[in-house]
């Protein structure tokens, strides 16, 4: 049986805050690790990586161990490669000499090989990434999106065991950080090479990533294919990712309830269950004449529901309405506060679209 390319059970204890999560990846898989802040995405990196060591666990790469509490192979040694915001660029020298040192100091090609030949490896991985006619340049003269393709080509070009992604993306504009996924979901593939990205746009995972992994509070939260997380999101993190409400309630007789808001819930069981709610199928209601509109004709199932709002805010298409009993979110005009005619606190009448509903397992 093969061994994964990955095999990490990263454990960091310090300043109060402890690390524990375990994070795989098959050879020539790529996995987005996502997370809000302080989650503990970075120090898993930095701990596969080898510039941070292990509490405890152990960190394997193609079945070798590399980290443990009697195992720390220096970084050079471990066939990863951590790929930052910052990429890091030797301002000295041209795009095709950045490149070519890490191709000598990794020795891809043997130690002995020939400047001329690193030079060309250079060259062809610079066209790979969409830099053909640029290596003679320094990084002063290429834009932060062309900086970073240059580092990706030095890091494809040692031929890693690992690629590791922390967040590459970020410092660069919408167009750019289109251009750059696009050109990772070509070239990552064909490289082979296995990669742990970790993002907060779940637009990345959705293009690049078969696995998703949900890293919260230091614990792996939810593990499972990219479809899969955002169909069945385990945890309120997880739901935003997904772009839905995550509603807990309880089932009885087959009428979920949670708060004000009843559902009809034919064929569960009694017990816990989640509703997952998407904010477009909310609508506040602002007319007198809208409240009975919907409601269904049975006296337990009720769908128009009574809540304080939470808080108000604007996006940028119009406006968002968090309402507290149950704690759900749905899309406004922003008409409805613009004028200040609603504040937290203040009861609103909402009703629901019970054909948009899923429920999960509490």
């Amino acid at each position: 049986m093969t061994a994964p390319a990955l095999d990490a059970h990263v454990v960091v204890r310090r300043d109060g805050f402890v690390l524990d999560a375990a994070i795989t990846a098959e050879p020539g898989e790529i996995v987005a690790l996502m997370g809000p802040s302080g989650a503990g995405k970075s120090s898993a990196l930095a701990v596969i990586s080898g510039l941070l060591p292990v509490s405890d666990g152990r960190v394997s790469v193609g079945g070798e161990v590399v980290s443990s509490a009697t195992v720390q192979l220096p970084p050079q040694r471990r066939g990863v490669v951590l790929l930052g915001q910052d990429p890091h660029l030797f301002p000295h020298l041209s795009a095709r000499d950045n490149v070519a040192f890490g191709i000598r100091v990794s020795g891809v090609g043997g130690r002995a090989a020939a400047r001329v030949e690193r030079r060309a490896r250079s060259e062809r991985w610079l066209e790979l990434v969409g830099l053909a006619g640029r290596g003679h340049r320094r990084p002063a003269e290429l834009s932060g999106g062309q900086q970073q393709r240059v580092a990706l080509a030095r890091a494809l070009a040692t031929e890693p065991r690992v690629l590791l992604l922390d967040e590459p993306f970020t410092a660069l504009d919408p167009a750019t950080r289109g251009d750059i996924r696009a050109m990772l979901a070509a070239r990552l593939p064909a490289a082979g090479v296995t990669t742990v990205m970790v993002t907060h746009d779940v637009v990345d995972a959705a293009a690049l990533a078969a696995r998703l992994i949900v890293l919260e509070h230091g614990r792996v939260t939810q593990d499972g294919s990219v479809r899969e997380v955002l169909a069945a999101p385990a945890s309120d993190f997880a739901a935003t990712l997904a772009g839905v409400n995550r509603v807990p309630g309880r089932v009885a007789a087959e009428v979920w309830s949670a708060g004000g808001l009843r559902l009809p819930a034919v064929g569960l069981a009694d017990g816990d269950a989640v509703a997952l709610i998407p904010p477009s199928a909310v609508q506040l209601l602002l007319e007198a004449g809208e409240d009975g509109a919907g409601d269904a004709a049975a006296s337990d199932v009720s769908w128009t529901w009574t809540s304080p709002v939470l808080r108000l805010e604007a996006t940028a298409t119009g406006a968002r309405l968090r309402a507290a009993d149950p704690d759900i979110v749905c899309d406004v005009p922003i008409t409805a506060i613009a004028d200040g005619a609603l504040a937290a606190g203040d009861p609103v009448r909402l009703r629901l679209d019970p054909s948009a509903v899923r429920f999960a397992k509490g």
